[in-house]
């Protein structure tokens, strides 16, 4: 199967222009057959830093503005991972809709989300496409085990990771390192293909109102062997796809390190974690 991912500047509380950019994205994964394409973390939204903002361009999942991206993108053939903020009744999710052909598959809400006005998802949805079952993470989910080890779990063979980064100058390196380390034991450990799909800033963010960064890209595919398949340029919108094998399986570990040591050290880890001397 080939994935792929539109790594591409939004435009904060623009909606249409964006939706021109997931249709621009879908156009280009038809030319390439692409059959599951992936957008940055809240793309059709922006991703601002201030609640009052934040709220300005979201909408739910029964909103005029879902069935607005259902209705213009229901002539592709791809499947597509696209982030948006989500009201839920009176909250804010930071959430990812999965769509094919004009369906919602369904979405999925981050379950590790920093910014104090968004509330913490917890469900951990899989989906299937042309017999490939794909999980979805957002961002800063993908450093932690737990949630790409409950998708690989539940059967996952690709972990879709839309990203938005904004990052000071003086952490660039430091944060680029560190993604790539954590990307590449979320493969490993379960057995997976994970692609990272990160944003890029063209100039100043205008979603960010409290600190100033590089939102610098550098989105990629890592095999379950750890090795990058392919990558985007830094610093520039780039669209980029790989194929990869739907049937790779683990006969060593059965899917994974991380359910064979779930099951055997479970009650070790939990006994570690309640006897770890708390600070005063």
């Amino acid at each position: 199967m080939r994935i792929g991912h539109f790594q591409v500047d939004s435009r904060l509380s623009d909606f249409e222009g964006n939706l021109a950019r997931v249709v621009e994205g879908l156009e280009r994964a038809e030319r390439d057959h692409v059959e599951i394409l992936c957008f940055p973390e809240c793309f059709l939204t922006g991703y601002p830093d201030t609640e009052a903002r934040a709220r300005e361009g979201a909408f739910a999942v029964d909103s005029p503005q879902m069935m607005r991206l259902l209705d213009a993108t229901s002539r592709f053939p791809s499947c597509f991972i696209v982030g948006f903020n989500e009201t839920r009744g009176a909250d804010l999710y930071n959430t990812a809709a999965v769509v094919h052909k004009g369906h919602l598959l369904g979405t999925y809400s981050k379950c590790t989300a920093y910014m104090k006005f968004h509330r913490q998802g917890r469900a951990f949805p899989v989906f299937e496409h042309n017999g490939l079952t794909f999980g979805v993470v957002i961002c800063s989910d993908g450093g932690f085990i737990e949630p790409t080890r409950i998708l690989a779990m539940k059967g996952a063979k690709v972990i879709f990771s839309p990203h938005f980064n904004y990052i000071r100058a003086e952490g660039l390196i430091g944060h680029f390192m560190h993604v790539r380390a954590d990307h590449v034991a979320r493969a490993v450990e379960n057995r997976v293909y994970f692609l990272r799909g990160n944003n890029v800033s063209i100039g100043p963010e205008e979603c960010i109102e409290n600190t100033t960064g590089v939102g610098y890209g550098d989105s990629y595919i890592v095999d379950p062997q750890g090795e990058i398949l392919v990558r985007s340029r830094r610093h520039a919108e780039d669209f980029f796809f790989a194929d990869i094998d739907t049937q790779v399986t683990d006969t060593t570990w059965n899917v994974g390190r991380s359910l064979y040591s779930w099951r055997e050290f479970e009650s070790h880890l939990r006994d570690a974690a309640q006897s770890r001397p708390r600070k005063a």
